[in-house]
């Protein structure tokens, strides 16, 4: 898999912007996108997003994801980027860590943890301890 890395700047959402582009829903084909960053597959996104993979294929690329559906793309956006960031832009081992069990998440793997907004916060902060040399 090749390294992805997201546009600087447009990619890292503030709190505030993660509020307004929730409110105004994400394209569907964004999902896509960010899939694409780390391989993601339809089915480990439609679970992120707390929908059926079969609800996800139904949506067309210019449809609007609910408000609740954007917040949680975005914050896998925001997710993905710091995991770059940490793994030095190398998408494969982001990817392999995020499907690997993690002692400090109680042995669950990152992917696991990420169908609740709770599961964001566990997962960016062992991304944030991995970033600063703090080993759990």
């Amino acid at each position: 898999m090749a390294s992805a890395t997201l546009p600087p700047h447009t990619a890292v959402y503030a709190p505030y912007t993660l509020i307004d582009k929730s409110r105004q829903g994400v394209l569907r084909s964004e999902v896509d996108q960010v899939a694409n960053l780390v391989g993601l597959t339809d089915i480990e996104m439609a679970r992120i997003l707390s929908m059926s993979d079969r609800n996800l294929h139904r949506l067309k690329p210019q449809e609007r994801l609910s408000r609740d559906t954007s917040e949680r793309l975005l914050l896998l956006t925001n997710l993905l980027r710091h995991g770059l960031d940490v793994f030095d832009d190398d998408a494969e081992t982001l990817a392999d860590w995020l499907r690997s069990p993690i002692r400090e998440l109680n042995s669950q793997s990152p992917l696991q943890l990420l169908d609740t907004t709770t599961g964001f916060g566990l997962v960016d902060d062992v991304l944030g301890r991995i970033e600063h040399g703090i080993v759990g």
